[in-house]
């Protein structure tokens, strides 16, 4: 017989900023582990985050063909499977339906007030928060749980000279219509940067891609399934012997970078973001879309490139990711917009903060739907007292900072790199130290 799980009956207030992927997985995990006064605020008015589309420039909105570049098995939450229905690699708007479903099935939507903005937010005694909304109010919580995501300020590039076409960041891109017949410059070959210029490259006269460095591009299916079904399939084997059957297996897809004008890379596949994409090889081969160097000097619409190449361009579209971003905070508070190192234990807590917590400020080879659900499951225990803060935090902080300097290439798109497979391991043995079996919403022990 299921019985209620025995807590003590200590009243914690909690605000949870966002109600995106990782917002919503931490109300259910709050409300799940016992916590009852939850207040989520989101500023749009569904669950969703940038998975809801829009055809104007707003939030950090999904393009009209957005899928997910990690698979529906590898990206679902813990205990809430996809539909069966769903392909492989679902689009925005069967995600936008998943996450309204885990929201529906798991009794969140009370909990969330939308069209609400958290303006500030300033740390008072005790250790509680004291924020100040959109509307006027301002509320008083005793912990604070920090979803906002981390793709919605841009990062725009250094551009050297004066670019007088017309000029924009991928954030702005919604479709591929407004540069029809148009000469194109897509600056980074990152996901966002490689999905532009296959879009693109649909309509537009002639399109350029720009890389300053090598970049894993991996097709997003090998053997029949998808790549990171098969990559999850080797991650028990040792380091060494994994790495190289990556290796083989995408020289076995694509061959050599060079064959496609693109710059090899000469470091390991788990030291870089990978880009998960199987038609920019395609469209580069078809001729379709043009690899070019990093960008020496730019006058009018001339660009010339490190090779010395010389082109005109209609438009740049730089696809050069995002500034993590805490509008709500003051800048001298906590500000990582620039930030080389983010020091946080298991991507979740801040030495100095011990009642903050940070849900899927992480940038994982994988997705980040799932481990996000670990991280909110691990910090709400914590806030029921069923896992306690290690004592040496800031050494642990500190360390997990020293892991990515150590393990990935230095840039600012790596500070919040994770690998995904042992970072899923080390959160779930966390989250479960000292907690019940959770069904459907209710804690209990048999």
């Amino acid at each position: 017989m299921l019985k209620k799980e025995k807590t003590a009956m200590v009243h914690k207030r909690v605000a949870v900023i966002g109600a995106g992927c990782s917002g919503i997985t931490t109300i259910k995990n709050l409300l799940q582990a016992g916590v009852t006064d939850v207040v989520c605020y989101e500023q749009n008015s569904e669950v969703g985050g940038n998975w809801i589309y829009s055809p104007q420039e707003s939030h950090s909105s999904v393009c009209e063909t957005t899928h997910i570049i990690s698979s529906k098995k590898m990206s679902e939450y813990i205990d809430f499977p996809m539909p069966d229905a769903y392909p492989d690699y679902p689009s925005h708007e069967q995600v936008l339906t998943y996450f309204q479903s885990y929201a529906e099935h798991f009794g969140l939507y009370p909990y969330i007030r939308f069209h609400t903005r958290v303006e500030k937010v300033e740390k008072i005694n005790s250790e509680r928060w004291q924020l100040t909304l959109g509307t006027g109010e301002v509320e008083v919580f005793d912990y604070l749980f920090i979803a906002n995501g981390h793709h919605n300020v841009p990062r725009h590039p250094e551009l050297p000279g004066t670019f007088t076409g017309n000029y924009l960041h991928s954030h702005q891109y919604k479709n591929a219509a407004p540069f029809k017949d148009q000469r194109v410059l897509v600056i980074g070959a990152g996901n966002s940067g490689c999905d532009c210029s296959v879009e693109i490259s649909r309509t537009a006269k002639f399109v350029a891609i720009s890389l300053r460095r090598a970049q894993y591009i991996v097709p997003k299916f090998f053997l029949g399934k998808p790549s990171d079904v098969c990559n999850h399939s080797i991650h028990w084997l040792p380091t060494p012997v994994a790495d190289f059957l990556r290796r083989l297996s995408l020289r076995i897809q694509v061959g050599k970078y060079s064959n496609y004008g693109l710059p090899q890379p000469d470091f390991s596949m788990l030291r870089a973001h990978p880009t998960m994409n199987s038609e920019l090889l395609f469209r580069i081969r078809h001729g379709k879309v043009h690899p070019r160097a990093g960008i020496e000097h730019i006058e009018g619409k001339e660009i010339t490139f490190h090779d010395g190449k010389k082109e005109v361009f209609d438009t740049i579209v730089a696809a050069t990711g995002y500034k993590i971003s805490l509008p709500f905070f003051d800048k001298n508070f906590i500000c990582y917009e620039e930030a080389d190192r983010v020091p946080l234990y298991l991507r979740i807590f801040h030495a100095d903060h011990p009642t903050l917590a940070f849900i899927g400020l992480f940038q994982p080879q994988g997705a980040i739907w799932p481990a996000a659900d670990y991280q909110a499951k691990l910090a709400a225990n914590y806030v029921m007292g069923r896992w306690k803060m290690p004592a040496n935090i800031k050494t642990l902080c500190e360390k997990d900072a020293d892991f990515i300097d150590k393990k990935f290439l230095a840039s600012k798109r790596h500070s919040i790199e994770v690998h995904f497979q042992p970072f899923l391991k080390k959160l779930k043995r966390e989250a479960e130290k000292g907690s019940g079996p959770f069904i459907d919403g209710v804690v209990g022990v048999l």
